[in-house]
């Protein structure tokens, strides 16, 4: 079968309102009827007529005794012509209604440790209980995450942080949606029975003495109490640096390591690691969690509804 190429210059100035004229007219065989059915008038629907017949080089329509018939090229013309114009209105047409309970299909989030242990039980009895065909494929964060959402293979990073300082700069949002989903604080956590948990409270001087566990999901130096720290002139030991949000904690029930840490986490954890919760000793900037998306999918109703359902199950954290 031969495959033809359809180019612009093919189309040339032929619009669609023209294309629908040529359909009206060989459907009705009749100028007055094919204006009523386009709803223009009759001066117009035979201008469009006389276009057509020069841009095609094709009579089209020939008078004859009982009416205008189609010539041989119109004829034709008509099916195809009925298949496309068919085609063109289920492109154009408003989507139908994104029905949960019916949808098939799979979204892939990236997000961290962390998020999966707040977020994500929640979520999923939320998603599910309205939507039970939809699967859930969870992956890490990439370090390049923008073309993954930017050509589908990723359709949300979940978690991202905004950490509230004042040098910090959003250049990786650029070309992103972005929508803010809770505050999150940090505590300080220590096994019970810790010297410095039985005094309640935590000085300074003593959490800088104190072995620290730092969690570093990306394996670079430094964090967020280091850079508090260095503002005061001030050092601490870091005597365990782990990838996991998850695992730290069992091993601060363990040693005698301090462990600075999420709230949310830390509440949840303590009473079953027996972990005791103190203030940090100085100020921490807190985090934002957020949403993140390419633009190409904001419009997309299965996506809009899925951002839905974790902005509602955030609000409840």
């Amino acid at each position: 079968m031969h495959c033809m190429h359809l180019s612009d210059r093919d189309l040339g100035d032929l619009d669609l309102n023209l294309v629908r004229a040529l359909h009206a007219l060989l459907v009705e065989r009749h100028v007055t009827r094919a204006a009523k059915r386009l709803g223009l008038t009759q001066s117009a629907t035979s201008h469009a007529l006389s276009r057509l017949r020069t841009k095609l080089r094709d009579p089209l329509l020939v008078r004859t005794g009982k009416g205008m018939v189609p010539s041989p090229r119109a004829q034709a013309m008509l099916a195809p012509l009925e298949q496309a114009l068919t085609s063109i209105a289920a492109i154009v047409a408003t989507p139908l209604p994104f029905e949960p309970a019916k949808a098939r299909m799979r979204f892939t989030i990236a997000t961290s440790d962390y998020v999966e242990f707040v977020i994500l039980p929640k979520l999923l009895a939320r998603i599910w209980s309205e939507a039970p065909g939809i699967d859930v494929r969870v992956i890490v964060v990439p370090a390049s995450f923008t073309p993954m959402l930017a050509d589908g293979t990723i359709d949300l990073v979940l978690g991202w942080p905004l950490f509230e300082t004042p040098d910090y700069e959003i250049d990786v949002l650029r070309g992103l949606m972005m929508q803010r989903l809770f505050r999150e604080r940090f505590v300080c956590v220590m096994r019970e029975g810790h010297p410095s948990a039985r005094r309640g409270r935590l000085g300074l001087d003593a959490f800088v003495a104190l072995p620290h566990a730092l969690i570093s999901p990306s394996g670079n130096a430094g964090s967020t109490v280091d850079t508090a720290l260095h503002k005061l002139g001030k050092r601490r030991r870091v005597a365990l640096e782990i990838p996991h949000f998850l695992v730290a904690p069992h091993v601060v029930a363990e040693t005698d390591v301090v462990l600075t840490l999420a709230e949310r986490v830390a509440k949840s954890l303590a009473p079953h690691l027996n972990l005791v919760m103190v203030k940090p000793p100085l100020d921490l900037p807190g985090f934002t969690m957020t949403m993140l998306w390419h633009e190409r999918k904001h419009t997309d109703l299965a996506h809009s509804w899925l951002r839905a359902r974790i902005a509602e199950v955030a609000k409840t954290l």
